[in-house]
């Protein structure tokens, strides 16, 4: 299983200053030295914690994927076409929100996705959906055309009890295979963390996991470099 970091929040430890360190870009050369497989960042309307300037420096810099989150926006589309990172995700985004709660309402907005993702596809950039871990939703996505669906894993995160975490997990695997059988990838984030993410392991399905809070808090005890192997080794240990 992969790993792609989030470095949104190396972006908002800087804006609390309003000063140059530490820079997001240096974070994510690291986080690939360090065996990610991957960046993301999440370019907000309001520009919270990645600006435009870094995602400009973030294309130049990735060399394995960069995934940018985003609202479905005409000018998130504009700029998503103009910086042609290797994958979109679709997310639904609110100003009053300190993170992303929930799923994309793709039920919702299915008409307007699908000439959404178009432009963006034949420019190169393949697509993925944030969506709740749901048959239809998956299915919707399909319809649409995305290539890949990103499962919603922070229900997840907020279960405590065994019965509860193991449905969760059996809700999470059973919307991997119903998504792979329509030939989309998988892949799957938020809320995920060390003491977490192991059970993750043991779904085929999901290729790769997005982490980024929890990563990064480790990274400001430990550095970015540690932080990223001691994930991967997680990754790499297969739970019965």
């Amino acid at each position: 299983m992969r790993l792609a970091v989030n470095v949104d929040h190396i972006a908002t430890l800087r804006n609390a200053r309003n000063e140059q360190q530490p820079d997001p870009v240096t974070a994510a050369s690291i986080a690939e030295l360090s065996g990610a497989s991957g960046i993301v960042c999440h370019l907000r309307e309001d520009r919270r914690h990645i600006k435009d300037r870094d995602l400009e420096r973030l294309r130049e810099a990735v060399t394995t994927r960069l995934d940018l989150e985003m609202a479905m926006t005409d000018e998130m589309q504009a700029i998503a076409i103009r910086t042609k990172p290797e994958l979109v995700t679709l997310v639904p985004e609110k100003r009053q929100e300190l993170t992303t709660e929930g799923g994309f309402d793709i039920i919702r907005h299915f008409d307007s996705l699908c000439s959404y993702i178009k432009p963006i596809q034949e420019a190169g950039i393949e697509v993925s959906i944030f969506i709740e871990p749901e048959k239809q939703a998956i299915d919707r996505a399909s319809e649409a055309g995305a290539d890949i669906v990103e499962l919603h894993t922070g229900p997840y995160s907020l279960k405590t009890g065994p019965n509860e975490i193991r449905n969760e997990l059996q809700r999470i695997r059973t919307a991997a295979a119903h998504a792979r059988n329509h030939g989309m990838r998988v892949v799957a984030g938020h809320g995920l963390s060390y003491t977490n993410i192991a059970p993750f392991t043991t779904i085929t399905e999901i290729e790769e996991v997005s982490i980024g809070h929890a990563l990064i808090a480790r990274a400001a005890i430990v550095g970015i470099e540690t932080a990223v192997r001691d994930m991967i080794r997680i990754l790499n240990t297969t739970t019965s």
